[in-house]
């Protein structure tokens, strides 16, 4: 769940990337519906090896029942959440067809 500039929610299904070492990627679309606060630029080298600036925001994330703000990337793909946003917690997958993805804070 994502919490706007004025306190709006916005619940985001997102693909978890653990090639990703960032927080959080979001469309341009919903980052501007959200009215997120731009805080730069930064470069990052995607998994083809390509080189790519990225603008980044502030966004609030309800996460493990916490709002926590984290730095996201705005690229217009499927939202995505990385290593940085997952870091002490524990990832387990089901890879099967429907398996469940679970994600819990590590003691």
């Amino acid at each position: 769940m994502l919490r706007g500039a004025n306190e709006q929610e916005h619940e985001v299904q997102a693909i978890i990337d653990t090639g990703f070492t960032g927080f959080l990627t979001l469309p341009s679309t919903l980052i501007d519906s959200l009215g997120l606060e731009w805080h730069g630029r930064q470069q990052a080298i995607l998994g083809d090896g390509s080189l790519r600036q990225f603008d980044v925001y502030a966004a609030t994330v309800l996460w493990d029942e916490q709002a926590r703000t984290v730095e996201t990337d705005a690229a217009d793909t499927e939202p995505l959440v990385g290593m940085g946003l997952i870091y002490g917690y524990e990832l387990r997958i089901q890879a099967v067809d429907g398996g469940f993805v679970t994600i819990e804070a590590l003691p």
